[in-house]
């Protein structure tokens, strides 16, 4: 009896190890794939906030780009946000493209209450499917991908960013 509670036992640990060996394969490939994926930008599709379809043939040419993954209740997106209002002239160059799941309502008000929707070169998007997170690999808030003007990624940033490093990242003068 205690022969075959032991086998068992060997048997569940090593069914464990395992089954936890291959989520971890399994996660590290994912997480490769998709930064092969957004290389360049991937194709998307969102609706703005006057619910009209925004793509990738809404970007600029020749403009670099960054998307912030944001909500509006987060303390640091709107640190963030007020940072890009009070550098917006140093940012003019670059198309900057907020994201969120969240109503567009509150989108809306967002963009108004920071005064930045009214900049050409400013988006307010909905990701009402909330792809946006699993094709980026974003898991905070916010979030900034950032894009060259050749649409291929520089860098995915975690968390509150001040002007001046974006504007370095981004070589712009």
């Amino acid at each position: 009896m205690r022969k075959s509670l032991k086998s068992i036992f060997i048997l569940l640990f090593a069914s464990s190890f395992l089954f936890l060996g291959y989520q971890i394969i399994s996660r590290i490939n994912y997480k490769k794939e998709v930064q092969q994926n957004i290389k360049i930008i991937p194709e998307f599709s969102y609706s703005n906030v006057n619910g009209e379809n925004f793509t990738n043939e809404n970007l600029r040419e020749n403009t670099s780009l960054i998307f912030i993954y944001f909500n509006t209740d987060c303390e640091y997106c709107n640190e963030e946000t007020k940072m890009i209002e009070e550098n917006i002239k140093r940012l003019k160059d670059i198309q900057i493209i907020f994201i969120s799941f969240e109503n567009i309502n509150k989108i809306k008000n967002f963009a108004q209450n920071h005064k930045l929707d009214h900049y050409d070169n400013i988006h307010f998007l909905h990701d009402s499917k909330a792809t946006f997170a699993s094709t980026f690999d974003v898991n905070s808030l916010p979030c900034l991908v950032l894009y060259d003007k050749n649409k291929k990624l520089i860098e995915k940033i975690k968390g509150q960013t001040k002007p001046e490093i974006l504007i370095k990242k981004l070589k712009i003068k």
